[in-house]
C-alpha cells in the first residue's frame, strides 16, 4: 500500500493524477483522443496515409510515426513556436511516442500505410510525454480500425494497447506521476512505457542530482507498472471494453 506523503495536491505516493481519455474528439482524423492527466491536457491525432517510408517499401509492412509539439501557452511563459527546425528535446519525444505506439500495430497486418500520430500539448504540468503515449494509443486504435474498414483489411493491425507514466525520488521518496513542480525538483526522474500483459517497451531513468540505488529503480518501475495496468484498463474503457 503506498505510504501518504506531503505532495501538494494530496495523493499518495503510487497515486495517479485524476486521468480522462475522450475519444473521436477530431472531425477529420481517422483517429483521436484529449487525454488530461491531473492538469496536463494533450490532444492527439491519428492521421492514415497510403504509402510508407522510401525505406520500407516493397515489404509489404506498414508504419507508425509521431509528431509533438507544445503550444507556446501550454506552460507558464510563453515559447516559441518551433517553425523552422524541431529542436533536439521536441525529437527525442516524438522519437520515443513513435517508437512506444509502434508497439500497438502488427505492421505486417497493416499492409502499407503510414500513420502519423501528431501530438499536441494544449496545457503542460508535467508528463506531456507519457500522456501523449497513452492518449495516443487511443487515437490509434481508431485509425486502425479505419484501416480494416476502408482499406479491406482481414482484421485491424491494431494488437495491444500501450501506455506510460513517470515517476521519481522526490524529497528522498519514491513517488508516481509526477507534476511540473514535482519534476523540476525530483533527485531522479523516470518515464516507463509498457504494453498491456506487463512487457516493457522502454524505460528511461536519470540521476538529476546524484545517483539511485537497483532498489530504488526497482520499485520505481513496480509502481509505473501497476499505474500502467490501470491506464490500459481505461484505454479498454474509452473504446467500448
Amino acid at each position: 500500500m503506498a505510504e501518504e506523503t506531503n505532495r501538494a495536491d494530496g495523493r499518495a505516493t503510487g497515486e495517479l493524477r485524476p486521468v480522462t481519455l475522450e475519444r473521436g474528439v477530431g472531425l477529420y482524423a481517422e483517429g483521436s483522443c484529449l487525454i488530461t492527466a491531473g492538469r496536463t491536457r494533450v490532444l492527439c491525432m491519428a492521421s492514415v496515409e497510403q504509402g510508407v517510408p522510401p525505406w520500407r517499401k516493397g515489404r509489404g509492412e506498414g508504419w507508425v510515426t509521431a509528431e509533438y509539439s507544445m503550444l507556446p501557452r501550454a506552460t507558464n511563459t510563453r515559447n516559441r513556436r518551433e517553425r523552422k527546425e524541431v529542436g533536439g528535446r521536441t525529437q527525442e519525444i516524438q522519437r520515443l511516442i513513435g517508437r512506444s505506439l509502434r508497439g500497438c500495430v502488427d505492421m505486417a497486418a497493416m499492409g502499407e500505410w503510414t500513420v502519423t500520430l501528431d501530438c499536441d500539448v494544449l496545457q503542460a504540468d508535467g508528463g506531456t510525454r507519457t500522456a501523449s503515449i497513452t492518449g495516443g494509443a487511443v487515437a490509434l486504435y481508431d485509425a486502425c480500425a479505419w484501416l480494416q474498414q476502408r482499406a479491406g483489411l482481414s482484421a485491424t493491425p491494431f494488437s495491444h494497447f500501450v501506455a506510460a507514466i513517470s515517476g521519481g525520488i522526490v524529497d528522498g521518496a519514491v513517488v508516481l506521476d509526477l507534476d511540473y513542480a514535482e519534476d523540476v525538483r525530483a533527485e531522479v526522474d523516470l518515464n516507463v512505457v509498457a504494453r498491456e500483459g506487463g512487457g516493457l517497451i522502454e524505460v528511461q531513468g536519470t540521476g538529476e542530482h546524484g545517483d539511485f540505488t537497483p532498489e530504488q529503480l526497482s520499485a520505481l518501475v513496480g509502481l509505473a507498472s501497476g499505474a500502467i495496468r490501470d491506464l490500459n484498463a481505461r484505454q479498454r474503457a474509452a473504446v467500448g471494453g
